[in-house]
């Protein structure tokens, strides 16, 4: 399992990590871009990208983004081609480095950047505190509450930029209770 907290040191301040470049291919500058998104809008041709503290524009790219939600831990991988990288030696000065693009707006999709500091309540006015993380898992996301207590993300109702609202099952806090 990983754990995403906030952005790390090494990500540029109000970006979000969305894949790596992999590889070289070809002699023209394409590259593979490992992918961890179901966003097309990071593949289209015009898109931006921030590759080694430079943005990038997107000229072309060829894959399949998952049609299911992918977790952190998932990655999809495209060839693209990037406008001024126009041979191997230009491409294979991107391999081995992150990529990152400004968030999307959406009012469906839960960032983690958006989970963590916000209060968590249940449905009934129960404050269990903050988030502090959100723990990949191979079943659902967790969200970590300040109290160590593991709250599966599916049980997630409603969010505003500070609170998190959540329906859990009876008993999902008593296990923690224990360990007090």
């Amino acid at each position: 399992m990983s754990t995403f907290s906030t952005t790390d040191a090494q990500t540029p301040q109000g970006l979000l990590h969305v894949g790596r470049v992999t590889r070289p291919h070809g002699v023209k500058g394409d590259v593979y871009v490992s992918f961890f998104t179901d966003r097309p809008e990071r593949t289209r041709p015009g898109a931006k990208l921030f590759i080694q503290n430079e943005w990038m524009t997107v000229t072309s790219a060829r894959g399949q983004l998952s049609s299911g939600k992918l977790s952190p831990s998932q990655s999809t991988t495209w060839l693209m081609h990037f406008a001024g990288i126009d041979d191997r030696n230009l491409a294979e000065r991107l391999c081995k480095n992150d990529v990152f693009g400004e968030p999307i707006e959406d009012s469906s999709v839960m960032w983690v950047h958006e989970l963590i500091g916000a209060e968590v309540e249940d449905v009934s006015g129960v404050n269990h505190g903050r988030c502090v993380a959100v723990v990949d898992n191979p079943a659902h996301a967790l969200l970590e509450l300040e109290s160590g207590a593991l709250v599966p993300i599916v049980f997630v109702v409603s969010r505003t930029k500070e609170r998190i609202t959540i329906d859990p099952p009876q008993g999902l806090f008593d296990l923690n209770e224990g360990d007090e």
